[in-house]
């Protein structure tokens, strides 16, 4: 039932943000346009110009902007960090043919170097945290492009809060309550509090932080790439009100 419900969360999370969400707006204004053709124009106006607009790097900015919570780590921070969390989600392959075994995609890998990069100029231990080859590819990724292997590997977390969860469990065991946490920038907020709630100290690592990139009429052009920005940055401001609703209800709670 529990993978059930996972999965109607995944499926409901892709219909309902860019780029279905305007698509589906779209497809609804061309079945009514029979009937209702006033408000069937609408609907298609609306969702030609949702998937213009988020697809904008204007609007992506402007979005991520309002989904972040940190900025980044100065390595005068690290404080008394004990090891660093590495969060899944990104992308990955199950297996990649040119290194004959899974792979992190992009977003992910993202993830890893940065990881890399903390744990080789503070000499700190990784936790990696993900869902089933997600996690596999993690580790191999971080052993094969990096050099570094992972201390502890939880392949069990679906979510936020399974990774915060399953993390905890982890780290206590080893005597571990203060950590640098990774994930995406956009991601940070909502991690942060699924962490602290499972009584982990986490001090924020974000990757990706958001820096200007494109300028003048560029901002107002669609791309691949600001469209996928919006989508994620999107979800995380969704996700956190749900995550709040989650936890005053106690419908979850570590």
């Amino acid at each position: 039932m529990w993978l059930l419900l996972k999965y109607c969360k995944s499926l409901l999370r892709n219909l309902l943000l860019p780029p279905a969400g305007p698509l589906l707006l779209g497809l609804l204004g061309l079945v009514l346009l029979q009937r209702r053709p006033r408000l069937a124009r609408v609907l298609l106006a609306v969702s030609i110009a949702s998937l213009w607009l988020l697809s904008t790097p204007w609007v992506a900015d402007a979005l991520t902007v309002l989904a972040e919570g940190s900025p980044a780590l100065e390595l005068s921070q690290v404080g008394q960090a004990q090891a660093i969390v590495i969060l899944g989600g990104g992308g990955q392959r199950a297996f990649a043919p040119e290194y004959n075994g899974p792979a992190a995609e992009p977003y992910l890998l993202e993830k890893l170097a940065y990881g890399a990069y903390l744990a080789r100029h503070t000499g700190l231990p990784i936790l990696l945290t993900g869902y089933h080859v997600e996690a596999i590819a993690m580790r191999d990724s971080l052993a094969r492009n990096f050099g570094l292997r992972a201390r502890w590997i939880d392949d069990q977390a679906y979510d936020t809060f399974e990774n915060a969860r399953n993390s905890a469990g982890l780290l206590r065991a080893d005597g571990i309550g203060r950590v640098l946490l990774l994930t995406r920038a956009t991601h940070m907020r909502r991690s942060l509090r699924e962490f602290r709630a499972a009584g982990i100290e986490s001090i924020a690592a974000p990757v990706g932080v958001y820096a200007p990139r494109d300028t003048g009429a560029f901002r107002l052009l669609p791309s691949p790439e600001a469209l996928l920005r919006s989508y994620m940055a999107s979800y995380e401001l969704i996700g956190e009100p749900v995550r709040e609703l989650l936890a005053a209800t106690h419908l979850r709670r570590h």
